[in-house]
C-alpha cells in the first residue's frame, strides 16, 4: 500500500470527524484505511474504453467520489443529493408509465452511510419491481445520477457520455446547430445575466447555413415559445440551442429578418459539421492600421499562450507595434497554466488567483516568469461567452491594472478547475477540487468580471458586419482609432 493511498483515506477519515459525520461507506474491495481509490483520474493518453451500463453501483461510485473529492465534500449535506437523485428517479419513473405506490423517499438522518444504504437498498426494491427492461433500468440510473451531480449546482460539474465518440473541442468537426446565439451555453446556470433580443452571431455551418440563417437574424421563438418572457430567459430555449452530444432532436425557430421585415419558421437538426477552418483556429492574428495587433484567442488550451506570442511576433515582422487587442469573446475556457504564462508576457511577480478548499486553505497562483515580457499597452476584448480561464485572465488583468477591459460582463462560470475521473462505466465525471478567488481574493464565480467600457453586441451591428466593442477598444491605445 502505497504513502499516498494511507494519506488519502486519513485525510477522509479526518474530514468526517471535523464534521461530525461517517466517511462514505467503501467501494467493494476497498477498506476505510485504504485500497483502491474512490474514483481515480483516468489514466493519461489512452483512448477512452467502450461505455458499459449505468447501474446504481455507477451512481453509488459517482456519490462516494464527490463526498470525497468535491472541494466542499466534508462539509456538504449529502441528503441535497440524494434528495435530487430520488426526485430524477421518480420523475422518470413517471414519465415511462412506471410509477409505484412503493415510491418514497425514505427518512434521511444526516449520517452519509447510513443514507446511502436506506437509498440504494430502496432504489433495488423498487428496480426489482419493474418489468425486465434493459433500457429503462439503465435510463433510471443514469437520470439518478445526473440528478446529483446537478445538486451541486456547479457550472464546473459535468458527468460526461459517448467519450469514444464525442467530438474534441480540437476536432476538424464541431456538432450543434451551426451557429452562434447571442446567448451563450453559460447563461442557462445564470439566467439573469441575459438581455433581449436573441439573435444570430455567427453562421459557422451545418444546419444554419442550409436554412440560410444570416448574422443579425432575430430568434422569435425557440420550440414555439419565446426565447423571453419579459426580461428573463427561458432555460429551455439555452437547452435547445446547445445540444448535447449525441443528442439529434430538431430545433424549431421562428426567424425574423431584419432588412426585409420578413418572418419564417426553420427546423435545424443538430449534427457534426465542418465550419469554416479559420473559425476553428485557436489563435488568428491581423494587423491593423496604426500598427495595432489584433488577436483572438477562442481557448486556452495546450501552447496556447506560446501561439499568442508566436503569431504577435510574426505580426512584428511588418514592423513595429504600438499596441494589442487581445479578443477572448467567446472563449470557453482551459488550463490555468496557459493562463499564468500569458499573463507573464504583461506582469510578472504577480498573483493571478487562488485555488481554494473548503476550510480556507488557498493555493497561490501566479504568473511564469519565464515569459518576456512584451511591453505592449493592451485592450481585452470581453462578452458573456468568456468563461472559466478566460475570466481567470481577465480578472487579473483588471485587479492588478495591466490593461481595459471592453465589452459585456464575462459568464461567471469560474467555480474552479474541473479534474475529471473516471467511473467504472467508462463515464467521465468532473468537478473542482479547488474553489477559484481573483487576485483580490473577490468571487467571480456567478458574478462574473465587469469591463472598465460596457460595448454590448447589438444584432443591428451583427447584421451590418460592425464590432463596436473593437473600434471602442483602438480608441483606447497610444495612436489607435476606430477607422
Amino acid at each position: 500500500m502505497s504513502a499516498k493511498t494511507v494519506a488519502a483515506g486519513l485525510a477522509l477519515l479526518l474530514a468526517a470527524a471535523c464534521t461530525g459525520q461517517t466517511p462514505p461507506r467503501a467501494l467493494p474491495g476497498q477498506t476505510s484505511a485504504g485500497g483502491p481509490p474512490v474514483c481515480a483520474e483516468p489514466p493519461r493518453g489512452a483512448p477512452p474504453a467502450a461505455e458499459t451500463p449505468t447501474t446504481i453501483d455507477v451512481v453509488e461510485q459517482a456519490y462516494l467520489c464527490i463526498l470525497s473529492r468535491y472541494y466542499s465534500g466534508p462539509t456538504l449535506d449529502a441528503r441535497t443529493l440524494l434528495n435530487a437523485g430520488f426526485l430524477a428517479f421518480t420523475q422518470e419513473l413517471n414519465r415511462s408509465g412506471h410509477d409505484l405506490a412503493e415510491a418514497t423517499m425514505p427518512a434521511m438522518s444526516g449520517d452519509r452511510t447510513a443514507d446511502w444504504a436506506a437509498f440504494e437498498k430502496l432504489y433495488r426494491r423498487l428496480t426489482d419491481l419493474l418489468p425486465q427492461d434493459t433500457k429503462l433500468r439503465e435510463r433510471l440510473a443514469a437520470t439518478t445520477l445526473q440528478a446529483i451531480v446537478d445538486a451541486l449546482n456547479d457550472n464546473h460539474a459535468r458527468w460526461a457520455h459517448d467519450l469514444q465518440r464525442a467530438p474534441s473541442a480540437y476536432d476538424d468537426e464541431q456538432y450543434g446547430l451551426g451557429f452562434k446565439p447571442s446567448l451563450g451555453p453559460q447563461v442557462g446556470g445564470n439566467p439573469g445575466t441575459a438581455l433581449p433580443p436573441l439573435f444570430v452571431t455567427s453562421v459557422l455551418g451545418g444546419a444554419a447555413e442550409r436554412a440560410g440563417l444570416r448574422p443579425g437574424d432575430i430568434i422569435e421563438s425557440v420550440n414555439g415559445s419565446a426565447p423571453f418572457v419579459g426580461d428573463a430567459v427561458t432555460p429551455a430555449a439555452i437547452t435547445a440551442l446547445y445540444p448535447r452530444y449525441p443528442q439529434a432532436d430538431p430545433v424549431r425557430l421562428r426567424v425574423l429578418r431584419q432588412d426585409t421585415g420578413r418572418r419564417r419558421e426553420v427546423t435545424l437538426k443538430p449534427g457534426l459539421f465542418q465550419p469554416d477552418p479559420a473559425a476553428m483556429r485557436t489563435v488568428s492574428a491581423v494587423r491593423l492600421g496604426d500598427g495595432v495587433a489584433h488577436v483572438r484567442l477562442r481557448g486556452f488550451g495546450p501552447d496556447a499562450a506560446d501561439r499568442v506570442l508566436k503569431a504577435i511576433s510574426r505580426l512584428k515582422t511588418g514592423g513595429e507595434l504600438t499596441g494589442l487587442v487581445m479578443d477572448l469573446r467567446g472563449n470557453g475556457g482551459g488550463s490555468p497554466v496557459e493562463v499564468n504564462r500569458l499573463l507573464g508576457a504583461f506582469a510578472h511577480g504577480k498573483v493571478t488567483a487562488y485555488q481554494c478548499a473548503a476550510d480556507g486553505a488557498c493555493d497561490t497562483m501566479r504568473t511564469d516568469d519565464s515569459v518576456p515580457l512584451l511591453g505592449l499597452p493592451f485592450v481585452v476584448l470581453t462578452d458573456r461567452g468568456c468563461a472559466s480561464a478566460c475570466e481567470h485572465f481577465s480578472a487579473a488583468v483588471k485587479d492588478h491594472g495591466l490593461g481595459k477591459l471592453v465589452g459585456t460582463r464575462s459568464a461567471g462560470a469560474v467555480s474552479g478547475p474541473a479534474q475529471p475521473y473516471l467511473l467504472r462505466d467508462n463515464t467521465m465525471l468532473s468537478f473542482p477540487a479547488k474553489h477559484h478567488l481573483a487576485p483580490n481574493r473577490e468571487v467571480v464565480d456567478r458574478v462574473g468580471v465587469a469591463p472598465d467600457h460596457y460595448v454590448p453586441a447589438t444584432a443591428e451591428d451583427a447584421a451590418a458586419g460592425r464590432d463596436a466593442a473593437l473600434a471602442k477598444a483602438l480608441t483606447l491605445l497610444p495612436g489607435g482609432s476606430a477607422s
